[in-house]
């Protein structure tokens, strides 16, 4: 094997290492391209050695399996119509191909392919606790998506009753219905910070009941707002105004 082989064959091989079934293998078609010989040739080689090649060492992807595969990888989009599923050889398979195939080569390539499976052993434990990690923080963004999901699918459905007091352009009838709702459900108190007060504030209130006491925090105070404030506390149970300078908005 030249320098440039082992060169091309140690930038490859760890980019054709799947996990399927939750075993790191290899298929028998990258194997074959490794090896230099026909995928028919090494599986040929493998069926006069089946003794050698327990279910642990090779197995047979399922239709399943083969679909994920060609949905997933671009390179393995000619399996679509293949009639059989490739094999896929795990690294105890991978080194007793280098007994069946009886070549220098494959022995100097099984070599490379085993040390490329101990290279990812040692990444992956080496690295168990950052891939946890990531595996909650990826549960965790799945969780918000779905959350801001439901709420986007929440607003996105004008048909769905505004009872949490979110409305959309248009529904001012909905939004009147509303405070008109919670003001009439008062026990005790209400209490409103407004600087944008006026006489249709007092008419709201006004739908209180009569035990229920009503004051207004407001930095708004000129001479027609007090005028109605005082004629509406002539008619209904008297509303409260306070001055109050620090609130910016209602």
């Amino acid at each position: 094997m030249t320098t440039n082989k082992k060169t091309i064959i140690k930038s490859d091989i760890q980019g054709r290492i799947l996990t399927i079934r939750g075993k790191q293998v290899m298929l028998d078609r990258d194997l074959a391209e490794l090896y230099n010989v026909g995928t028919k040739v090494l599986n040929q080689a493998v069926k006069r050695n089946t003794e050698r090649f327990p279910i642990s060492f090779r197995f047979q992807l399922n239709d399943i399996e083969k679909n994920e595969l060609v949905t997933n990888c671009d390179r393995f989009q000619t399996l679509k119509h293949s009639s059989v599923n490739p094999y896929a050889f795990t690294e105890q398979g991978v080194a007793m191909l280098s007994a069946v195939l009886h070549s220098e080569t494959a022995v100097k390539v099984s070599v490379a392919i085993m040390q490329a499976f101990v290279e990812m052993k040692e990444f992956i434990t080496k690295n168990a606790g950052i891939f946890q990690r990531l595996d909650k923080i990826e549960e965790k963004l799945i969780v918000h998506d779905n959350n801001f999901n439901e709420l986007f699918n929440a607003l996105g459905d004008k048909s769905l009753p505004p009872n949490q007091g979110i409305f959309f352009n248009g529904q001012v009838f909905d939004a009147y219905t509303l405070i008109a709702d919670m003001i009439r459900s008062a026990k005790s108190s209400i209490i409103l910070i407004d600087n944008y007060i006026d006489d249709t504030v007092f008419k709201q209130l006004a739908k209180r009941k009569k035990n229920v006491t009503a004051t207004v925090y407001t930095n708004a105070n000129n001479r027609i707002l007090r005028q109605d404030l005082s004629r509406h506390n002539a008619q209904y149970p008297k509303i409260a105004l306070r001055k109050l300078t620090t609130a910016h908005d209602r």
